[in-house]
């Protein structure tokens, strides 16, 4: 077991700072400060750009909070633990996660909440255990995003929003759990709990869109609508299991009225992946009389409040929330089969990660992940043809092109381990 970092000193590294709201990243020499107790500092290898980065990062609407560094889907290595921590040693493989798991508070002691009462979401920029930052350009504190900020060379998290991870998994997709993917295959296997052959409409066919659509999927459902007004998403939806779709652009009545006549009467689920209150109104109308139910995955740019019909409600529609897909990190997370490659459209070096914040803008990527150290370590793949599994082999992160599914399960332990299957 790794001691405490008695000895750890404050670290030099390149980070990509936000002066403003809106403004282009200036990758920066940033001082990263030592892990306090209940904390590591990690060496991030790979990390991969969320739609919520950018929606803080222009956002004007909200709490002014720069300079800051944003990012919170990330693996990496353990550099150094704080005192107090003996789940993590120097050298481990781990994974971040922006909603943490204490596993002592009356929330995780219940089992019926991953919402953390003492590493919930932070606002604040700052971090869980003393409301400070750990990251400062010449004595100017520099804050944080979801107490993650993975867009630099290092980083430091509380031992409770990190996840153990097998070495062998590959880095540049394995971070992609850290919350896009997750969210949505949480959203349908944990919170909906959707059942085979049911109906199926999810507003907003991005990264957590197409995950709800791969994760129903995966669950039987027997119709898979999705709704976006960008019609390139149409085909790529196809593939992660989407049936049908609508775009609003093109429908000359209300989409709720659409909707109930594809499923006869309204869809057994909707799920609003898009972080637009009006969608959620427009979702739980397209749910079906009786047992609809509606689950929110967005987050909001402005005007967070939503509107609803109180008859919604006496129908015996549901409208449930979700953050994180409602998995507790640490103890909750299943064994699943996820197509990871699909929603990654752009690897990318951290020195461009302008261009991956403009192709998220434009609507023109699901996934852009950063290869954060350039002469990464090979990382070992098992190679499985036709189910049968040929040996272990070496390969980049930054080359695994022809490597197009990953099978990820999680351990007692929950150590996430992973091999891929190649393509013929």
């Amino acid at each position: 077991m790794s001691s405490p970092a008695k000895s750890a000193t404050v670290l030099t590294c390149k980070a990509a700072v936000a002066w403003g709201p809106g403004e282009p990243l200036a990758l920066e020499e940033v001082e990263v400060d030592p892990p306090k107790a209940m904390e590591i500092r990690i060496k991030v290898f790979c990390s991969s750009l969320c739609r919520s980065d950018v929606t803080q990062w222009e956002s004007k609407a909200q709490p002014s909070l720069f300079p800051r560094i944003f990012g919170h889907e990330a693996s990496g290595v353990v550099e150094s633990v704080g005192e107090g921590v003996t789940e993590f040693e120097v050298g481990d493989h781990v994974l971040t996660v922006f909603i943490g798991e204490c596993q002592s508070c009356k929330h995780c002691f219940s089992g019926r909440s991953n919402i953390c009462q003492k590493l919930g979401l932070e606002r604040k920029g700052v971090m869980h255990t003393n409301q400070k930052t750990r990251f400062s350009i010449k004595g100017r504190p520099i804050y944080h995003y979801c107490a993650v900020s993975s867009f630099s060379e290092y980083a430091v998290v509380h031992s409770g929003c990190a996840v153990k991870i097998s070495k062998d998994a590959p880095m540049d997709r394995i971070c992609l759990l850290s919350c896009g993917v997750a969210t949505g295959f949480g959203a349908v296997w944990k919170v909906a709990d959707v059942s085979k052959g049911s109906t199926v409409v999810i507003f907003g066919l991005g990264t957590v869109g197409l995950s709800v659509a791969q994760a129903a999927k995966l669950r039987g459902a027997s119709q898979i609508i999705g709704v976006d007004n960008n019609p390139g998403k149409f085909e790529k939806g196809k593939s992660f299991g989407v049936t049908s779709f609508i775009n609003p652009d093109d429908c000359n009545e209300p989409i709720p009225q659409v909707i109930k006549r594809m499923t006869d009467g309204g869809a057994d689920y909707s799920f609003e992946c898009i972080g637009d209150t009006g969608a959620v109104s427009t979702a739980l109308q397209s749910c079906s009389d009786a047992w609809g139910m509606t689950v929110t995955l967005g987050v909001p740019k402005t005007n967070p409040e939503v509107s609803l019909h109180y008859a919604q409600l006496l129908s015996g529609k549901t409208l449930k929330g979700s953050l994180f897909g409602g998995w507790r990190p640490k103890t909750d997370l299943p064994s699943l089969e996820i197509h990871l490659e699909g929603f990654v459209t752009h690897d990318i070096t951290f020195d461009n990660i302008n261009e991956a914040f403009n192709l998220m803008k434009e609507g023109k990527c699901l996934r852009c992940v950063y290869i954060m150290i350039y002469q990464i370590q090979r990382l070992f793949v098992k190679v499985v043809v036709d189910g049968v599994v040929e040996g272990d082999v070496k390969v980049a992160p930054c080359v695994r092109s022809k490597i197009l599914v990953l099978l990820v399960t999680f351990d007692s332990r929950f150590r996430i381990n992973c091999f891929a299957s190649k393509l013929q």
